[in-house]
């Protein structure tokens, strides 16, 4: 309707065709007129939702030109990134921090503290919710960093709802110090708790811990002794634990409160009105977060007087018929601002407590809503300015636990039964469709979505795909939860048999197990014998790939194997023979393993079916070569090789390129075996360039070892040992055998 015009521009147009002067709309909207005159000369920022659609209700504009406007102002508004989710970030600073000297000062003193190498210095901050607990440590965290060189870390432990596992924990800290994903795969919970106190005990970092749900919660997270710093944040005391320090806070004093304030509002407006901001001040109870939502109300409505929020805060009766005591104050406040969203904001913040993970993006609001991503993302934006969502990461949002507790209530109290559970099974749905999608980028047959899919997220390559089921992995995990709690098992079944070769590239996720046990089941409660068959399969490749628990991947493959044959299906009785074969391989059963193996080649000639003979052959000619027979195991892998080369292949794809991978490191090692090492090279040095273009990282280490091997046999120590050291490069990523391999060999060579 407007054209490419500047927001200004039309909003003076607007203003001029209703013959308004600028303090006649600042009057009918609640926005100042300096403000309005920023806009319109374009020397403000353009403005967000709500300040546009209460321009619009002061010029008394139509729909059609409301959303004309609204359209105008989201086209000047920068985009964002998209980053991944769920991981440990730094501190930020605090801008308008107010008060706590004392208690900064403290913690300053325990950062200056020698440690004397027996007890580590931790400090528990307790206190009602909504008195600054996670404002005082993330300010003393970012002023304190530079004593803390190894690093300072945040961790959300969402204690109020939805608390994150000790185990989760771990794993987020392990990572953010540098812990490979493989090193993490090799150590149960008891070992990846002793592997953090002993990184915190040499290193010197600093550690929130921040709303911490009980002992319990932390107890495995805390050093016991060394360098670092801890803080806890919990609205529990924790009384629990022992040899930590405590630092207990209240509602702040009323002259800290007034001054925050003030800061929040700028001292000219608050000075302007001191005893409405007084009174303000008393009337939330001296909370930091009430205040700073009541701050940020009024910074949003500059033309309105903070006498006007007093008679608002003042109708308690009304308005917070809960209001009793404790964190009733922190309910207040959002209280206050919840009744000030629109409609379709409220809405929002109630179905948002519906989200599975610690964070979201505006797609999640928009399959919630049932609304586009850029209406959802307009909506949430309003939320972000009222204080009750945070832009937590480029691109994506968070809400605080105890914010998505007070939506939770409003859900239930004002969404009735069956719009509750609709929207729950939107956003059940979507995800859970998406990852479909997602993991069929990987799939024989699939590939990219069908032209008809109309997603609200782009996954256009297959890059893209990967991304989304890596950064949405704490959500749709969650949902594929739900749908089988729910006995949705057709969902659930579609949704595992999707993964089958994007697992491969995230083998150490730490969840496939999972996926897959429960796919298996809610294939069993189908009574159906090819989905049983397909689902134990990949249980059992995860049993064995994932945890190393090789005999029970094997009896779950001799089970698989059972419900194939009743289902008359030859791809999965020779997946089961080949899965079997592997966790045998793995057990170092040679003779089993050619058992297996020439069963599956067998079965399959014999149907005629070809689409995992490649697998079946590779691992009976390594069995040959594990029995001594190099030679026979050079001309089954040659075959496989012919196979995959031929035109007419019925394997195409990403599946291919990981058969020629894994084939061309058995050639390579047949060749070792032969004394070949030319051509051993060769074909190893192709091996692992081809395992990392498509992101097969954790077979590199097994290639570059032999490789190694080979060159020193060919007298090209220099190459030898660049080949070696690549081995100790991957780190965690290697296993324990071929580091240790690598570094024997490397101190044979003759000195640089």
């Amino acid at each position: 309707m407007y054209g490419k015009k500047s927001f200004g521009t039309v909003l003076r147009g607007l203003r001029q065709r209703d013959r308004l002067t600028m303090e006649e709309l600042a009057e009918a909207s609640g926005v100042s007129v300096r403000a309005i005159g920023d806009m319109e000369r374009g020397r403000s920022l353009v403005p967000q939702r709500r300040t546009v659609v209460a321009l619009a209700e002061g010029l008394g504009l139509t729909d059609d030109e409301r959303e004309a406007l609204l359209t105008t102002a989201r086209a000047a508004r920068p985009t964002r990134t998209v980053a991944a989710a769920g991981t440990v970030v730094p501190p930020r600073s605090v801008g308008d921090f107010t008060g706590r000297e004392p208690e900064l000062a403290l913690l300053r003193e325990a950062a200056e503290r020698t440690p004397d190498g027996k007890e580590a210095s931790v400090w528990v901050v307790s206190g009602p919710p909504g008195c600054g607990k996670t404002t005082l440590a993330l300010k003393a965290a970012a002023d304190l960093a530079e004593k803390f060189p190894d690093g300072c870390f945040v961790v959300d432990l969402h204690g109020v709802d939805g608390p994150v596992e000790t185990g989760e924990a771990l794993l987020k800290l392990l990572k953010a110090l540098g812990v490979s994903d493989r090193r993490l795969a090799k150590e149960d919970h008891q070992g990846r708790a002793g592997l953090l106190r002993a990184l915190l005990g040499d290193r010197r970092c600093l550690v929130v811990l921040d709303n911490a749900r009980d002992e319990g919660q932390v107890r495995e997270l805390l050093p016991a002794g060394g360098w670092s710093l801890v803080l806890v944040t919990s609205r529990r005391p924790l009384t629990g634990l022992e040899a930590v320090d405590r630092l207990p806070l209240a509602e702040m004093g009323q002259d800290e409160a007034v001054d925050l304030l003030r800061r929040i509002l700028g001292e000219e407006r608050a000075d302007a009105e001191a005893g409405a901001v007084v009174r303000v001040a008393e009337l939330c109870g001296r909370l930091p977060l009430a205040l700073r939502v009541a701050g940020n109300w009024l910074t949003v409505r500059s033309g309105w007087t903070v006498d006007h929020l007093v008679r608002r805060l003042a109708d308690e009766e009304r308005r917070l018929g809960a209001l009793a005591a404790g964190d009733v104050r922190v309910e207040a406040a959002f209280e206050l601002s919840y009744r000030q969203l629109t409609g379709e904001a409220a809405r929002m913040l109630r179905l948002l407590s519906l989200v599975p993970g610690p964070d979201m993006t505006a797609a999640y609001g928009a399959a919630l809503t049932a609304t586009d991503v850029f209406e959802a993302e307009d909506v949430m934006e309003e939320l972000v300015e009222a204080g009750l969502i945070q832009a937590a990461f480029t691109g994506r949002y968070q809400l605080h636990d105890l914010l998505r507790l007070f939506a939770r209530a409003r859900l239930s109290r004002e969404e009735e039964p069956a719009e509750r559970e609709a929207a729950d099974d939107r956003l059940r749905a979507w995800l859970l469709e998406t990852a479909v999608v997602a993991g069929r980028w990987y799939k024989p047959k699939y590939g990219a979505p069908p032209p008809s899919w109309r997603g609200l997220v782009p996954l256009e390559s297959a890059e893209e795909a990967r991304a989304w089921l890596q950064n949405e992995a704490p959500s749709w995990l969650a949902a594929l939860r739900g749908a089988a709690r729910r006995g949705e098992h057709t969902r659930v079944v579609e949704t595992a048999y999707a993964m089958e070769w994007f697992c491969d590239l995230w083998v150490h996720w730490g969840h496939w197990p999972e996926v897959f046990r429960l796919a298996a089941g809610a294939a069993a409660a189908l009574d159906d014998p090819y989905q049983r068959a397909f689902h134990l399969n990949c249980h059992s490749w995860a049993l064995n790939s994932c945890e190393q628990r090789y005999r029970e991947a094997v009896e779950q493959a001799d089970e698989a194997l059972e419900h194939a044959r009743r289902a008359q299906d030859v791809h999965q009785q020779v997946s089961a023979l080949v899965h079997a074969a592997s966790g045998y391989q793995l057990l170092g059963d040679a003779h089993m393993v050619a058992d297996r193996t020439l069963a599956a080649v067998e079965l399959s000639e014999k149907a005629g079916h070809y689409e995992v003979w490649p697998q079946a052959v590779r691992l009976y000619g390594s069995a040959l070569r594990l029995l001594g027979r190099a030679e026979e195991a050079l001309t089954q892998h040659q075959r496989v090789m012919a196979f995959l080369d031929a035109p007419d292949c019925p394997v195409s794809g990403h599946v291919a390129d990981i058969f020629r991978a894994h084939t061309t490191q058995a050639l390579g090692a047949d060749c070792v075996s032969l004394g070949r090492w030319r051509e051993a090279a060769a074909h190893l040095r192709s091996a692992q360039a081809q395992s990392s273009r498509i992101g097969v990282s954790h077979r590199e280490a097994e290639q570059l070892l032999l490789l190694g091997e080979a060159l020193i046999e060919l007298g090209e120590t220099g190459e030898a040992r660049h080949a070696l050291r690549q081995v100790l490069a991957l780190g965690d990523a290697a296993d324990d055998k071929e580091l240790k391999a690598a570094r024997k060999l490397l101190d044979t060579l003759p000195a640089e």
